[in-house]
């Protein structure tokens, strides 16, 4: 009975969101405005250089471009004819992209009429009374997804009498964007996520919330001068930073991450400066039931300015502070308190990329102390002239690991909040005491599809520490094998991009078990092919 009315409750809420988004569309009727020129924000174009985000979060952690959200390059638009939705859009006109972080999106310019030339612009631009700067924007995304895994987990995770393991997710998310003028804006978003038919249930905080608040925080807006701002944000609400090694959104999972934060955004000449003090929030499974983690908080400064003395140069400069009551690794589990030193040196003077990232971590770990370190690189070359304008490229990075797990101190790098992809959309193992080269190539087979083949080699960094999941705890001991080698893993992603508003992605990973797995089994390698469609308005 208790299935059963669960099984309910899912189809209500999943009905539900599709019947509210049909009748989204009524919306732009309502408001009666006809969409006409262009808008002048422009997207970007494939092989010409980015621009430079105060914040950047385009130079992925390893192989992952597939994952920039939908419209990030360039998507040719016409004005919306027959069932609107965006499904029939092609042509010459050119529309902003959505973002990876909903709230970054700045729709102010269709106050303009003439510059509504989308089929869901008149509900991102509704305004309030008669001043032009108070205006309530709106909008949301569906997602579809199918994953297979044939030996999840080198051959431990629940599966059938095969080894295979399939099921369907689903993600819907719907926001709104209330300003009230330059000082006072208030943002919400609420969520489902559901499972449908994976042998063991849906993974915890990755796969399934019926239905949650995601986000809503309030922000206040202080001006400092001419162009300087400070900014304070308090409330639920995500956050990445720079090459989404240590705090990211996790996109490739069904749900997405979250914080309990107070924030300040400091924007003074070419320095962009934020500190906060945090709780990661824990997605539950059932309506209104997500919770702050009461176990672990993160806190820390995060500082960006332009380097000169480099190519196109940035640098981030920047402190985080971890605290987890139980902190889990090979040696054992203890309070870890936990301080991480940083900076990352990045910039893209086309036809050259480049990110490297350098890491210290420092602090207790039970009676001992910890003392940690990470070093990560990134580096691309654009062909931009060939044909298919191809895009090398090589990710090399090294973690550190425990030396004696019978010691009470610690040398077992965190990755603290990492992306969800961090090596390729299966992610056999997490970042924590590794090696790992990684070499790939970019076609852009047309303006619209884009293919990423890649192959990771992965080691332990010590051979008597443990492998890990991404999410932290320890996958496999390190306590019964001296080999390094832990395997390889070939990829290939193809993307889709058929609309400003559409997105579909396929995807298949093998992975390799190396020497490391057979004498730790199970050991068998592991397959795994997911794809998805994403609609966002």
């Amino acid at each position: 009975m208790e299935q059963a009315a669960r099984s309910d409750k899912i189809s209500r809420v999943a009905w539900g969101t599709v019947v509210c988004l049909l009748l989204a569309p009524s919306l732009p009727l309502l408001a009666q405005i006809g969409p006409s020129a262009l808008s002048t924000t422009q997207e970007q174009e494939p092989g010409t250089k980015l621009e430079a985000g105060r914040f950047d979060t385009t130079l992925p952690v390893s192989v992952t471009p597939s994952l920039v959200p939908t419209g990030a390059a360039q998507v040719p638009h016409r004005r919306t004819e027959g069932l609107g939705f965006g499904i029939m859009g092609s042509g010459t006109k050119k529309l902003p992209p959505y973002k990876g972080l909903r709230y970054d999106e700045d729709y102010s310019y269709l106050k303009d009429p003439a510059r509504r030339t989308d089929f869901w612009d008149p509900i991102k631009y509704l305004p309030l009374g008669d001043r032009e700067d108070w205006y309530l924007s709106i909008g949301g995304e569906v997602r579809e997804r199918y994953e297979f895994y044939h030996n999840e987990e080198a051959g431990g995770a629940p599966a059938d009498q095969h080894g295979n393991n399939s099921y369907a997710l689903q993600r819907y998310m719907l926001h709104a964007d209330l300003h009230l003028g330059p000082t006072f804006r208030f943002f919400g978003q609420v969520f489902s996520g559901l499972e449908n038919g994976r042998i063991g249930g849906p993974r915890p905080d990755i796969d399934e919330d019926v239905f949650d608040v995601h986000q809503v925080f309030a922000d206040v807006v202080l001006p400092l001068g001419q162009d300087d701002t400070l900014t304070w944000r308090v409330g639920r609400q995500e956050m990445t930073y720079g090459g989404r090694r240590l705090i990211d959104v996790r996109e490739a999972q069904t749900l997405r991450r979250t914080f309990d934060a107070v924030r300040f955004l400091l924007r003074a000449g070419r320095w962009s400066v934020d500190g906060f003090v945090s709780k990661p929030v824990l997605n539950r499974p059932d309506v209104f039931d997500d919770e702050r983690d009461s176990k672990r908080s993160l806190w820390g400064i995060y500082a960006v300015h332009p380097l000169t003395l480099l190519p196109d140069g940035h640098t981030d400069l920047y402190y985080l502070g971890f605290e987890n009551q139980e902190g889990r690794f090979d040696q054992g589990t203890a309070y870890e308190l936990r301080h991480s030193l940083g900076t990352r040196i990045w910039g893209q003077p086309l036809p050259w990329e480049y990110n490297f990232e350098f890491i210290w971590q420092f602090g207790t770990f039970g009676s001992g102390i910890i003392q940690a370190w990470a070093v990560a690189s990134a580096t691309h070359y654009n062909f931009i002239n060939l044909p298919l304008r191809p895009r090398l490229g090589l990710v090399a990075d090294i973690t550190s690991g425990d030396r004696d797990p019978k010691s009470a101190n610690l040398q077992t790098y965190n990755p603290l909040f990492p992306t969800g992809a961090y090596f390729n959309l299966a992610d056999p193992a997490g970042p924590q005491n590794f090696m790992h080269v990684h070499p790939f190539l970019d076609l852009h087979l047309t303006d619209r599809i884009t293919a990423t083949a890649d192959w990771g080699f992965f080691w332990r960094e010590s051979p008597d520490d443990a492998v890990y999941r991404i999410s932290g705890p320890p996958f496999r001991t390190g306590q019964q094998s001296q080999k390094l080698y832990v395997g390889s893993a070939p990829a290939l992603t193809v993307t889709w991009r058929a609309t400003r508003h559409i997105t579909l992605l396929t995807g298949y990973v093998h992975f390799f078990a190396g020497p490391f797995f057979d004498e730790t089994p199970p050991g068998k390698d592991i397959d795994y092919f997911t794809t998805w469609m994403t609609y966002m308005f």
